[in-house]
């Protein structure tokens, strides 16, 4: 539905209320009323899924599995569409900033929606007055996004190996949800 069809009903009702509060005639008031039947009273809003437990640990076993047959000592974080965090797994060995790094991408990623990749080439490209963004962090390759129908419904972040090595293993975890 257009915005001009949502805000036109709401500014005809509003009219509707000011024509009754300043007294002036109920049959102005009436035929304001009559043109609000051409809308629908009922908006369809558009639904979006969200990860669950179960699509988290997949996310995780299959992202954990990915770095074990490399033998990578990484940590993984998976955070939901708002960046929050719903899951951390550091890997024996890997190194104790990995426990930081790793959420930061995922938040990155589930925030911007898109590959952290992105952030990381665009300040290496010159622009290094985004890093002054608010609340941005973990703007290095290694966070991936996990999009549902065209939605992003999460993200995960690995830390630990090279850069490019952990976007192969959040590649790994998200590919194991199908989507």
């Amino acid at each position: 539905m257009a915005r001009k069809d949502i805000l036109e009903p709401v500014a005809a009702t509003v009219s509707i209320v000011v024509a009754a509060c300043a007294g002036l005639k109920l049959d102005s008031a009436r035929s304001m009323l009559a043109r609000l039947s051409n809308y629908p009273t009922v908006r369809t809003m558009q639904t979006k899924s969200f990860l669950e437990l179960a699509d988290v640990k997949l996310v995780a076993a299959a992202a954990e599995a990915e770095a074990i047959k490399n033998n990578w000592a990484v940590t993984i974080a998976i955070a939901d569409d708002g960046g929050n965090l719903l899951w951390l797994q550091r890997l024996d060995g890997a190194a104790a900033i990995s426990a930081h790094i790793a959420p930061a991408k995922a938040h990155a990623s589930a925030l911007g929606r898109r590959e952290s990749k992105g952030y990381e080439d665009m300040i290496n490209a010159g622009r290094t007055a985004f890093l002054s963004a608010p609340t941005v962090q973990g703007l290095l390759e290694g966070g991936v996004p996990i999009v549902k129908d065209g939605h992003v419904i999460g993200a995960v972040g690995v830390s630990g190996v090279k850069a490019n090595e952990d976007a192969q293993v959040a590649k790994a975890g998200v590919a194991a949800l199908g989507l």
